[in-house]
């Protein structure tokens, strides 16, 4: 079917956009580059601070959860409407409005008093999350053609890797030095957030976009509180109320019905969130349950590992910030690698293949992870594990975007990135109730039903603090988080499994050699077939 973009499109009159040079390209790379670097870091420098963050304002495992499911959420719900906005507004000022939100998250989290503060607080981090894990992307596509992203892929997936090496070993240092503490790895991030809006500031340049647009905020609401309503059901299920239960029906029904609604209205307005003709791409539709599936397996599963290094292994959150620098590693070689070799072959089915074998093998490697589980071993899996990633996630939405018309790749790549952040807000909630059921029922096993209370709250579902029991109860628990956390990982397997077999039908066409804004002004002139 044939769409056409919404006119004008920008007050170059159609006149075909002058291509940026290699120095241009780079300034404005490196606001963005520090934007992802500072979304990065509020998720993970906080990771190995959270067991003690959420033992020192009295949380349970269910806080501990919801601390990363409410950025998740937030990022995952909001993903769409700023891709949308994307297409519509200054990009510019919306990726500086994203770092704002940022800051303000990041200042209330480390003044919270409790934890319910504290995952309010997350919500707000998530929102401006969301405006940067859409608007980087989006700004890279409209100023660098598909041909030459690879190579800014892999860029963009070693400042990924790097903020996440530093993020928990800048978050296990700034815990362990007591003059500072947990607070201050909130505090952290906001002058590298300031420090981008000021990059930004001097370094982007676009064209003006002057469109006559009516934003649908019905669609926006509808999608917003369908997913949310969904995702709060998979948090709380299993936890506040049984999967089969009133509560369930209600909260399965109610976020269906809105979904269903918000699918209606994206159907009949003009300018959707959404838009549905995207889906009759292959490739999108492909992309996205890949990249939903991804999110399950990598996120769902990872984000756990602090806790793993902490309680099970007795590790302190600066050594657990060291034990995952093998997967992030890995991650950023495989990313840089295959993106320089992209941009020389213009080849990137292979990538994605490898990555779905490599990332099945690393979940089933480390599902066999324990308490006494050698730290080269699980180092070796991690490793793995993160080259498999490494090809997978960058390389999705390349392929998304390669395959769209230019005034579609706001929405097309924020909705990669939503189902992406989607998998992994439902990959949090499910496996975190799969973790806090299974340690409670280890617990059980060695000390019986009665003496479990004993062990500081860990057999309710309080996330311990080990150094304050009897020795004789330590290894217990150490156990107990080990053989649970690599379980984990096997019922993350499945999803991977799911993943390979959604690339494997992706159709590898060839990359574009003009920019997103260069393909605009040629659709303002020719409307563009929609394969």
């Amino acid at each position: 079917m044939t769409t056409a973009p919404p006119e004008p499109v920008a007050k170059t009159g159609g006149a075909a956009a002058p291509r940026m040079t290699k120095r241009q390209i780079n300034e404005a790379l490196t606001g963005l580059m520090m934007g992802i670097f500072v979304s990065i870091l509020a998720s993970t420098v906080v990771a190995n601070a959270l067991p003690r963050v959420i033992a020192d304002l009295n949380g349970s495992q269910s806080t501990y959860t919801w601390v990363v499911t409410a950025e998740l959420l937030a990022m995952t719900a909001t993903v769409p409407l700023w891709g949308k906005l994307a297409d519509l507004y200054n990009q510019k000022l919306l990726i500086q409005l994203s770092l704002s939100l940022f800051v303000v998250g990041s200042l209330i989290a480390g003044f919270a008093p409790n934890p319910e503060v504290l995952i309010a607080s997350r919500v707000v981090q998530g929102i401006g999350a969301g405006g940067l894990t859409a608007l980087v992307q989006v700004v890279m596509a409209a100023i660098i053609p598909p041909r030459e992203l690879g190579r800014y892929s892999g860029i963009f997936g070693a400042v990924f890797a790097t903020g996440t090496v530093a993020g928990p070993l800048i978050g296990g240092l700034l815990v362990d030095t007591d003059w500072l503490g947990w607070r201050w790895t909130f505090f952290f991030g906001v002058p590298f957030a300031l420090l981008a809006i000021a990059l930004l500031q001097k370094t982007l340049s676009l064209p003006t976009v002057g469109r006559k647009v009516k934003v649908d905020y019905l669609g926006a609401f509808l999608i917003m509180a369908g997913v949310s309503t969904l995702l709060i059901w998979v948090t709380l299920a299993g936890n506040n109320f049984a999967w089969l239960s009133a509560w369930t029906a209600g909260l399965v029904a109610g976020g269906l019905v809105l979904i269903a609604l918000a699918l209606v209205v994206e159907s009949r307005v003009e300018e959707p969130i959404i838009p549905l003709e995207i889906f009759r791409s292959r490739t999108v539709s492909l992309s996205v349950v890949a990249s939903l599936l991804v999110g399950v397996a990598m996120f769902g599963s990872t984000v756990f590992l602090s806790q793993y290094f902490q309680l099970s292994l007795g590790k302190s959150p600066t050594e657990a910030g060291l034990l995952s620098l093998p997967m992030i590693f890995g991650l950023m070689v495989s990313s840089t690698v295959a993106g320089a070799m992209i941009t020389k072959t213009g080849r990137w089915k292979a990538f994605l293949v490898a990555g779905g074998v490599i990332m099945i093998a690393g979940l089933g490697l480390l599902s066999t992870i324990g308490a006494d589980t050698s730290l080269w071993v699980l180092g070796a899996q991690m490793a793995v594990l993160g080259v498999g990633v490494g090809l997978l996630m960058q390389n999705l939405v390349l392929a998304a975007q390669n395959d769209v018309p230019a005034h579609e790749l706001g929405a097309a790549t924020s909705v990669i990135s939503f189902f992406r952040s989607l998998g992994g807000s439902v990959g949090v909630s499910v496996l975190g109730a799969i973790l806090a059921s299974r340690v409670t029922s280890n617990i059980e096993d060695s000390l019986g039903p009665a003496a479990a209370g004993a062990t500081g709250g860990a057999a309710e579902g309080t996330v311990p603090d080990i150094s304050t029991l009897p020795p004789e109860l330590v290894g217990i628990i150490q156990n107990a988080y080990g053989d649970a956390i690599g379980d984990l990982f096997l019922v993350a397997v499945p999803f991977a499994v799911l993943t390979l077999l959604a690339v494997v039908f992706i159709k590898e066409v060839p990359l574009k050699t003009t920019s997103g804004l260069e393909r605009l002004a040629e659709e303002a002139k020719t409307p563009p077939i929609m394969h």
